[in-house]
């Protein structure tokens, strides 16, 4: 038997209704914001991740899937959504179009070569969205108020912003340098990976899993005591905006998320409901002002973050967020001989044309059958066609609630339906 590869997964049954459910909320909030869809390709030459992401980022030096196509060319899966946003903005002239900032959103499949985990998959989907062309503080508090209310509208609650700033260039070189100083007489202390991120990249040391509780790194200099005037007023302004919107938020010195091309405004989603425990980061994000201009694009601040479908399915699941689910069917018709077939046929198309969930028989059930199967559907109304009632002109109407049957004119039959679902 084939099997999937490992680190990827089916969805199907319940999980799908989650992963729709989910994608329509994020979509329907979007919208409502203005957004505007868009899908990239899942793979891309391998340049554009490498050199956006970051040779030193974990995504590149660890989990990418790499490989050369039939013509030779270097080719990588999508990691992450943001690159190919980017990508797409600067190859389609988005920057010249009139309606400016152009207002992204995406969702689709990521891939990257690392240990699957609860709701972390090496095939991993994703809802992001992304800003290009504002630099105002304003739309980092925008974006961070999209995903906030995306993820209350799912019922998911007691959400805090863990938020910090990474300051502009000027701000993290010269915090570069006064965290190596410091670090550099304690760099055995730390991890593998920690050591080789300070020759290449200092500051992902300070978001490191296994050294989190390392009192060298709890105390290290802090970014804020190294910005300049310009970003320190700026990230006030997020916070005050922020302020404004009612959305909780936790100033965290030590987050720094894990790609190379963020700056200023850098924040993640938590969840501190306690069916969660570890598992409560729910998404992340932040600002990435040189990215279009680091990828032969013009000059272009931009801002956006992602979320993971898998750890949201699996904290609605967790929370027992049913309610959020429709597993009812409206409608279930009862067909036998072929006189019934055809009337249920006919009569199911005019249900669903009204947009009315409905079912019918085609495994020749017998009529208990249909009835038990009927009620695994939760089937709200139950159509009892027999060819007696048909000859004339009369169908019987069960309601499940209340277990009554009515005699309906068949001339009448989908007034009482759409009038009684």
């Amino acid at each position: 038997m084939i099997t999937r590869p490992k680190g990827t997964y089916d969805i199907y049954g319940e999980d799908a209704k989650y992963y729709n459910y989910i994608n329509n909320v994020f979509t329907t909030i979007s919208e409502l914001y203005n957004y505007n869809y868009v899908r990239t390709p899942i793979f891309e030459e391998s340049n554009l991740f490498h050199r956006s992401v970051g040779e030193t980022s974990d995504i590149v030096t660890k989990e990418t899937y790499d490989f050369k196509d039939r013509g030779d060319r270097d080719l990588t899966l999508r990691p992450e959504g943001t690159a190919g946003v980017v990508r797409a903005y600067i190859e389609n002239k988005m920057y010249g179009d009139v309606n400016q900032p152009i207002k992204l959103y995406y969702s689709g499949t990521m891939y990257r070569y690392e240990r699957p985990q609860a709701g972390r998959y090496r095939e991993l989907s994703q809802f992001g969205v992304e800003v290009l062309g504002s630099d105002d503080a304003m739309q980092d508090a925008e974006v961070i108020s999209l995903a906030y209310r995306a993820m209350e509208e799912m019922g998911i609650e007691d959400i805090t912003v863990k938020i910090n700033s990474l300051g502009d260039k000027e701000t993290r070189d010269r915090y570069r340098d006064a965290l190596k100083d410091y670090l550099e007489p304690h760099i055995d202390t730390l991890c593998e990976d920690c050591q080789k991120r300070f020759k290449t990249n200092p500051l992902r040391i300070l978001d490191c899993k296994v050294d989190k509780d390392n009192e060298v790194l709890k105390n290290a200099p802090k970014i804020k005591d190294y910005y300049n005037l310009e970003s320190k007023e700026r990230f006030a302004k997020v916070l005050e905006y922020l302020g404004y919107l009612d959305i909780d938020y936790e100033l965290d010195d030590n987050l720094v998320r894990g790609l190379d091309y963020y700056n200023h405004t850098v924040f993640e989603f938590v969840s501190n409901m306690e069916e969660l425990g570890n598992a409560n980061t729910l998404g992340a994000g932040g600002r990435y002002n040189s990215l279009v201009e680091q990828l032969d694009g013009p000059s272009t601040p931009c801002v956006g973050f992602a979320c993971g479908i898998d750890r949201l399915i699996l904290i609605l699941k967790e929370l027992n967020k049913d309610k959020t689910i429709e597993n009812n069917l409206d409608v279930y018709i009862t067909a036998v001989n072929e006189e019934e077939k055809l009337k249920a046929i006919t009569l199911a198309q005019d249900i669903r044309l009204s947009e009315i969930k409905c079912e019918i028989d085609t495994l020749n059930r017998s009529l208990k059958a249909q009835f038990k199967q009927a009620d695994r559907l939760n089937a709200r109304l139950l159509i009892l066609l027999n060819s007696e009632d048909l000859q004339r002109g009369i169908i019987t109407v069960k309601d499940n609630l209340t277990h009554e049957e009515t005699k309906v004119d068949e001339n009448e039959i989908l007034d009482y339906i759409i009038s009684n679902v």
